[in-house]
């Protein structure tokens, strides 16, 4: 059941991206899984299935490709942090 959570989570946070487009996902009985979108305009068709079924690595990475997330803001304190951070490692590493 752990598995399927971390692929399930992946796809509630595609949702929130993509403003709750209908996204699900499939698990299958080997343990892949696949993505699909329901058909917004016509209720009675099948979903559309996007991609092929993958391993649940593999899946969660392709979901979060999935509607790209824009990136966080950061204030003037953050980027700064994030240079000296840097450059600790660079000097370190």
């Amino acid at each position: 059941m752990a598995r399927s959570t971390k692929a399930s989570y992946a796809v509630n946070r595609l949702r929130e991206r993509s403003n709750n487009a209908p996204y699900s996902m499939v698990s299958m009985a080997d343990g892949r899984f696949y993505l699909t979108l329901a058909n917004i305009e016509d209720e009675d068709a099948a979903p559309q299935i996007l991609g092929e079924p993958m391993e649940m690595d593999e899946f969660v990475a392709y979901v979060n490709n999935v509607h790209k997330q824009a990136p966080k803001k950061a204030s003037k304190l953050d980027i700064a942090f994030e240079k000296k951070l840097q450059a600790s490692k660079d000097k370190n590493g």
